[in-house]
């Protein structure tokens, strides 16, 4: 086991510190590392370390197969560091990790469940699929003990895996908007501009929007028409539910290749559809993204701006979490509806 001795801090003069030591100044609210794992103490450190308290400092001496608290956590980060995030230097056992760039935070949970199953390591990230911006804290792990065995840091480098910020990538989208009442102009569409403002989260703009009546065939004729001419993303809203008049997902269902899932266990949005042509994607999104602000249709864009097809086994265990809270102030993506 690792040795420790204790050292009056005047005997400590030329000795290099075992750990990093924490300042704290009430006057202004600073909280962090003054004295640094391997720094050199000085005389002039003597009154400092007086200030913060102390009168001895510990000095610590590893023993073969021990590894220091900073070392830990540096090489478990550099295992969980994977696309679009940085690790940064370890202070007091720990590592913070950050977004490089804006993009959907992704990563599999059982790895950090893994890694906490040992009492010795403390990981803690956002949410699994949520978006992120650059320069934010999306994870970090704290060491627990002062030292650790090398067997013990090693399975916790063997349990890990990266996780990823998936940047967002611009696609080229359009905009059906279905209903005989808004093509004949008795209601007024209000949904484009929402949408506008939501693609502007992932770089992307409104290439072109089209309104229809509620004709199956009329609505199957507009989304081809835009694949024809390159979207790479076509949202049909409106006439998802199960009325007699709602024919939108019949009418997508009728040119796609694939139908990858109807219906998911979100509200608001429970009605919504996707399905893939030749790359393209193909989103049904039911009314409610029309009056509600975040929905199931949030949640499906956020993936795939990313990148991410989501299949039907994930929308199916939306459900925990699913159903949006409608605080009066709203914290979305911060909140546990946007961490589907």
């Amino acid at each position: 086991m690792a040795k420790t001795r204790f050292v009056k801090i005047e005997d400590a003069v030329g000795m290099s510190l075992a750990h990093d030591m924490t300042q704290i100044v009430p006057a202004t609210g600073y909280k962090g590392a003054r004295y640094r794992k391997g720094q050199i103490l000085a005389p002039d450190d003597l009154p400092v370390l007086r200030s913060m308290g102390k009168e001895r400092i510990s000095i610590l001496e590893l023993e073969e197969g021990e590894v220091h608290e900073d070392d830990a956590a540096a090489r478990l980060a550099f295992r969980l560091a994977g696309e679009g995030i940085a690790a940064g230097l370890p202070v007091e056992g720990k590592v913070s990790l950050n977004a490089v760039w804006n993009g959907l935070l992704a990563y599999d949970e059982e790895i950090l469940h893994t890694i906490n199953s040992d009492p010795g390591w403390a990981a803690a990230a956002l949410p699994d699929r949520v978006p992120v911006k650059k320069g934010e804290l999306v994870a970090g792990i704290r060491i627990i003990p002062l030292v650790m065995r090398e067997e013990q840091v090693l399975r916790g480098e063997n349990a890990a895996g990266p996780m990823a910020v998936l940047p967002f990538v611009p696609l080229k989208t359009c905009l059906v908007t279905t209903g005989k009442e808004l093509a004949e102009g008795r209601v007024r569409d209000v949904f484009a501009g929402k949408l506008k403002k939501k693609l502007s989260v992932y770089g992307s703009a409104l290439m072109d929007h089209v309104i229809v009546g509620d004709g199956e065939a009329e609505i199957a004729g507009a989304i081809s028409g835009f694949l024809e001419r390159g979207a790479e993303l076509v949202i049909a809203t409106g006439g998802m539910s199960v009325d007699p008049d709602d024919r939108t997902g019949e009418a997508i269902a009728s040119i796609a290749g694939e139908v990858r899932f109807r219906g998911v266990p979100v509200m608001p949005g429970a009605h919504l559809m996707l399905a893939l042509k030749d790359g393209a994607r193909i989103v049904g999104a039911p009314a409610c993204v029309a009056h509600d602000e975040w929905t199931s249709l949030d949640l499906l864009l956020n993936r795939l701006f990313a990148g991410l097809i989501p299949s039907e086994a994930e929308v199916r265990r939306w459900g925990a979490g699913g159903l949006c809270r409608r605080c009066r102030e709203c914290s979305y993506p911060n909140c546990a509806f946007a961490a589907r």
